[in-house]
């Protein structure tokens, strides 16, 4: 499920947030191939709910991500934010036999052998402070029994992240349908979690995925920082980020980084933990610790912990940014 993302302006007002690069590539692009990859199975069909007016170019773009793993493309719409199990609800056509069900603003590093044999898996990351999230509560055979919306008191330290697999997805569908049909509203919205409790109180089985990495991009503070950690992994994984063709003028690049195609560096010093997408020209520029997409110009700048839009032109000595597509900062 795919939104544009308001915690993520002035990016998200020209691209949707998940198709925002992260470390080189879009995040629901990095988030479908990593579930891809935990599953280690065919996958069928790869269906994106997503608001109308992210236009064709960008259903193409979701589409093409799909064919790319072998599987058919198809667009959803939910025009209203009704929540997420009404959001799931918009794909209904599509709910059925095994699923993954996953929010577009997350990312993960995960390695496990999937339970094929409970009728959920809900993915989870033990965390610091779990009043702050959903939580699990396990019972002693390790199996969820309740979920808690931000517990006041300790119930577990395992957060909810927002991906789910459900052996058969037609029967979260049916129970979905009686949370619409019946509107069960929870704080405005219809939410998953009430078709998943009337699956638990039928006796169903689900169990915790445990992920290594859960990485978040909702707002541009984590998603900064989110690039840094994925740019940390692909270096230790052996990834070559950087073009072959960057063209360097007296210039250094501190690695991870991420470095695409046409970039011009000329007195500059980047990284570490910087993505630059293709286009990109910086000069007389110090920049470490930030996400810049594509042919955007950067001069005389000192950057930490910056985001960057597409063709937007920065010259100056800020040191905290965010601006998005096409602005200028002079």
């Amino acid at each position: 499920m795919a939104g544009r993302g308001s915690r993520l302006r002035p990016h998200t007002l020209t691209i949707p947030k998940p198709l925002i690069p992260v470390a080189g590539k879009p995040i629901v692009h990095r988030l479908v191939e990593d579930i891809a990859g935990v599953l280690n199975q065919d996958i069928e069909e790869v269906a994106f709910i997503i608001h109308e007016s992210f236009g064709k170019k960008v259903e193409e773009e979701l589409i093409a991500i799909a064919q790319k793993l072998g599987a058919k493309g198809t667009i959803y719409y939910q025009n209203e934010a009704l929540g997420t199990g009404h959001a799931i609800m918009c794909a209904k056509d599509s709910l059925s036999g095994p699923a993954v069900i996953a929010y577009a603003d997350t990312l993960i590093r995960a390695d496990f052998d999937l339970d094929k044999n409970a009728d959920s898996v809900i993915w989870v990351k033990q965390v610091d402070e779990p009043e702050a999230f959903g939580v699990v509560k396990l019972n002693e055979a390790n199996e969820i029994v309740e979920l808690v919306e931000k517990p006041a008191t300790f119930v577990s330290d395992l957060a909810v992240i927002g991906i789910y697999y459900f052996k058969d997805v037609a029967v979260l569908k049916n129970e979905l349908q009686l949370v619409l049909d019946n509107n069960i509203i929870h704080g405005g919205e219809y939410q998953i979690n009430d078709g998943i409790k009337q699956m638990m109180a039928k006796g169903m089985k689900f169990v915790p995925g445990k992920v290594d990495e859960w990485m978040d991009c909702g707002n541009k503070n984590v998603t900064v920082e989110t690039n840094s950690r994925m740019l940390g992994f692909l270096h230790n994984d052996g990834e070559h980020l950087v073009d072959f063709d960057v063209k360097l003028e007296n210039s250094i690049i501190i690695p991870p980084c991420y470095i695409g195609k046409d970039v011009v560096l000329i007195n500059a010093t980047v990284g570490p933990n910087v993505s630059l997408g293709d286009g990109c020209h910086v000069s007389n520029s110090t920049i470490k610790n930030s996400l810049v997409q594509t042919h955007s110009h950067i001069k005389n700048a000192n950057l930490d912990n910056a985001m960057i839009g597409n063709y937007a032109s920065f010259d100056g000595n800020f040191t905290s940014i965010s601006i998005g597509d096409y602005s200028v900062l002079e």
